[in-house]
């Protein structure tokens, strides 16, 4: 028997036994009476049964321990109390239940966390119909789902999980953007993040002697541990997660400076709304710093025409060119001015953005495209890191045992034949999965006799389960472990306000309650998406759920306008850039999708409206929300500078490598505006080579920008 089934008979074993004897026992007496322990010397027996009440902890199912008087550690005695293993009743209303399974009907099979996501669910609708098997919703559709990202990004993510519940150090090669360069690190795993599509671990490094960020596509080769210890590291009781969620791409490192940025009145409303968490809004004459021209001027030109709905956006950031990026992005509503330094580097990048636009592009030759990506996969296959076996069962797999003996009891006890292929529908587990769990169930006891239960599969598909005496301590719903809570609140945190058909945050709140403590604490953090409002998502949840036309005021980016719209809304959809509903409209008389973010205003409106038979809303989901490339008419050929190349080998499809480390991609585009601010965000390090009208169309964008950011004189 493989040495993690004996550990899996032994730990459900002791559970078992500590809940049937509802009294402190011995170590001795454990020793005795529980599977796995018996056939063990002393020595080994110590050590065994400190690594599994060690690991039972870190499930979260903690033993009392009283030690006797004069401190003979023979003579501890152990127990479990009930309420350290069974799980508070939650009282889900049928929305609540049925927006749950929207959430796993959205995610199963497309989110690193569906199997203990699953699971989670199979215990907290104890005793009332499964949301696993209600009819399934049509009113949310995701393009950023939550996923691992492929087989070898999963198998990371898996030996990171456990790492993180274990407190373990691990070891693995990075590949780092800034410097272009693969390196050995050695890092004690606190947290997960999933932010803007990817996985990022935040952990202690010890070559930088600080916390750090690390986006798991980045990982090359194995991640080991570093040690064979049972833990490596206590997490800082000062660690807080969410100050690594909270950040945005110019606040990503240490902080350098503090900027302020002129946002004019057109869009001093959204980036309030959505940008205002990474920093504050002020009027422009109690910003701190006196008006243009005056004594201590700015460094950066106020616009001629300020206006008084005009505003002065101060944040902390890291990067430079990052802000300047989105600032840049923004067009003529928005420009830095201060502090000096921050301000003439904008002037420089825009002069630079202008020269490179001037005349013909001058690029170096190409090269072969395999050599000049090599910097980029070197190491993707190293080895030899120094990482040590893991030895430790996954949580899934105990939780998986958990729910499937509570399943089986049920139905034992109530004389009913479990139908093996449903079963294996609902756990998402082979034939081969389902017999070797019930092989483990079967052999979970604690001496004498003493069975939780006996189940057989028989020829005819079907499971027979004779339920023993013992087996009371399953019969009721276990505690979600760290890895299925985490699961459930990740997959609500993912998702948001966005099903029109129940509220999660509720869900959340009663999951929270039950559990003592937020598992976001423990393990992973789910960023909250750009591009989201919790108050117009929810006005067009509820015209969707009504099936009443929405009206509302929209900001058009690419043209910089506002228009109003009423439309018929079918459905939320999440892409690389935020939310969309995707409605019928009227007025063009097709389907659109409409970014919340842009929305100034909505309303549900008093028309309904009947579902048109031919709308279907989630057509698109595998295509732009996934990719962030829109249907295009158009394709540019843009060249990259060799600083930023390395991300655009990651991020978009080289056609050409360049002798200078520069690199060439393609990018599709329905109109120029949207091209140009594609390009300005590259803040100089974009240059398009063709179509030649889309290269005037940037080369004009920047000249505007350099007449805003030309440096003031004083008198």
């Amino acid at each position: 028997m493989a040495k993690d089934t004996e550990k899996l008979i032994r730990q459900l074993s002791l559970i078992s036994y500590l809940m049937a004897e509802r009294r402190p026992v011995t170590a001795q007496e454990i020793r005795r009476d529980v599977e796995g322990y018996s056939a063990m010397n002393e020595d080994a027996f110590a050590r065994r049964f400190y690594a599994d009440r060690s690991e039972l902890e870190a499930l979260r199912i903690y033993l009392s321990i009283e030690k006797p008087v004069d401190g003979l550690v023979e003579q501890e005695t152990y127990s479990l109390a009930p309420e350290n293993f069974h799980l508070p009743p939650i009282e889900f209303t049928d929305r609540e239940l049925a927006a749950l399974h929207t959430a796993l009907q959205l995610l199963d099979g497309e989110f690193a966390y569906a199997e203990p996501l699953r699971l989670a669910l199979q215990q907290i609708s104890w005793g009332r119909p499964s949301p696993l098997s209600s009819p399934e919703q049509h009113t949310v559709a995701l393009g950023i789902t939550g996923s691992a990202g492929g087989h070898e990004l999963s198998q990371r993510l898996a030996k990171i999980e456990t790492a993180i519940f274990r407190r373990k150090t691990i070891v693995f090669d990075y590949y780092t953007m800034e410097r272009g360069e693969l390196g050995p690190r050695r890092v004690d795993a606190y947290q997960l993040l999933f932010q803007g599509g990817q996985f990022y671990l935040v952990g202690y490094s010890h070559e930088r002697k600080a916390i750090r960020v690390f986006r798991l596509s980045r990982i090359r080769g194995k991640v080991g541990y570093a040690t064979k210890a049972e833990h490596d590291f206590q997490r800082p009781a000062d660690f807080d997660p969410r100050a690594y969620a909270g950040r945005i791409d110019w606040q990503f490192g240490d902080p350098v400076g503090t900027a302020e940025v002129w946002i004019g009145r057109r869009i001093a409303w959204q980036i309030e709304r959505h940008f205002g968490r990474y920093g504050e809004m002020r009027q422009p004459d109690d910003s701190g710093t006196a008006q243009a021209g005056g004594a201590g001027s700015r460094a950066g030109r106020w616009p001629e025409s300020e206006d008084e709905g005009d505003r002065v956006f101060i944040t902390p950031y890291a990067n430079a060119r990052q802000l300047i990026a989105w600032v840049l992005g923004l067009g003529e509503n928005a420009r830095i001015i201060g502090p000096p330094e921050l301000a003439e580097e904008m002037r420089e990048r825009v002069e630079l953005l202008t020269r490179r636009h001037t005349g013909e592009a001058q690029i170096a030759a190409g090269v072969n495209h395999a050599d000049g990506a090599a910097a980029l996969t070197a190491g993707a296959g190293a080895e030899g890191n120094g990482h040590h076996p893991d030895g430790a069962i996954r949580p899934e797999r105990f939780a998986r045992l958990v729910t499937l003996a509570s399943i089986l009891i049920d139905a034992g006890r109530a004389g009913r034949r479990i139908d093996a292929h449903e079963l294996r529908h609902s756990l998402k587990v082979s034939e081969q999965e389902l017999r070797e769990d019930i092989s483990v169930l079967n052999l979970v006891n604690f001496g004498a006799g003493t069975y939780v239960l006996y189940a057989e599969l028989g020829d005819d598909g079907m499971i027979e389960v004779e339920p023993e005496p013992y087996g009371d301590s399953f019969a009721r719903p276990a505690r979600l472990l760290p890895v299925e809570a985490k699961a459930l609140v990740a997959a609500i945190d993912l998702i948001g306000e966005h099903i029109p058909e129940g509220s999660l945050t509720s869900v959340r709140e009663k999951v929270v309650a039950a559990l003592g403590e937020d598992p976001v604490h423990e393990g992973l953090q789910i960023a909250a998406p750009g591009g989201d409002d919790a108050e117009i998502a929810a006005v067009v949840s509820s015209a969707i759920a009504r099936r009443h036309m929405l009206s509302f005021e929209y900001y058009k980016e690419n043209e910089d306008e506002f228009s109003t719209r009423t439309v018929e809304p079918y459905a939320l959809i999440n892409g690389r850039e935020g939310w969309y509903v995707a409605a019928f409209d009227p007025s063009r008389d097709d389907v659109r999708h409409f970014r919340l973010d842009r929305f100034k205003s909505a309303a549900v409106t008093e028309d309904s409206f009947e579902p048109r038979p031919d709308v279907d809303p989630a057509a698109d989901v595998d295509g732009w929300p996934r990719t962030g490339e829109v249907p295009a008419s158009r394709r540019a050929r843009v060249w990259i500078s060799p600083e930023r190349a390395r991300w655009a080998r990651e991020e978009r499809t080289v056609t050409e490598e360049l002798e200078d480390g520069a690199v060439v991609v393609e990018r599709g585009f329905a109109s120029l505006r949207y091209l140009v601010r594609d390009v300005l965000k590259e803040a100089g390090d974009a240059v398009v080579l063709e179509p030649d009208d889309a290269r005037v169309a940037v080369r004009e964008a920047a000249e505007a920008a350099r007449a805003a950011v030309a440096p003031l004189t004083t008198g």
